[in-house]
């Protein structure tokens, strides 16, 4: 790919069965990989869980992109409530 990326990984607290579905959504895709974190395990990890227990959803991720080189983090675009301002593709492009 180009700009030095070697892969785009989308982590979803979603099953795998969700996520190879989703996936099939993007036939033209054949760069992104659809991961499922069904257990919120790697979500934990991160520290991005999100209790949204009390609207019947359980444990979710907050949306995030991380840019990772050589296993370290560079730039971790976090967003705040449901907003969709940091961490789109045009926010992890312009960090390369």
């Amino acid at each position: 790919m180009s700009k030095g990326v070697a892969e785009i990984l989308l982590v979803s607290v979603n099953d795998p069965f969700v996520m190879k579905a989703w996936a099939k959504t993007y036939p033209e895709n054949k760069h992104v990989k659809f991961l499922a974190d069904g257990s919120a395990a790697y979500t934990h990890a991160l520290g991005l869980e999100l209790d949204l227990g009390e609207k019947g959803l359980g444990t979710r991720s907050r949306r995030f992109a991380l840019l990772v080189d050589d296993l370290k983090v560079k730039v971790a675009n976090i967003e705040e409530g449901g907003a969709f301002t940091v961490s789109g593709a045009d926010e992890i492009l312009e960090a390369l």
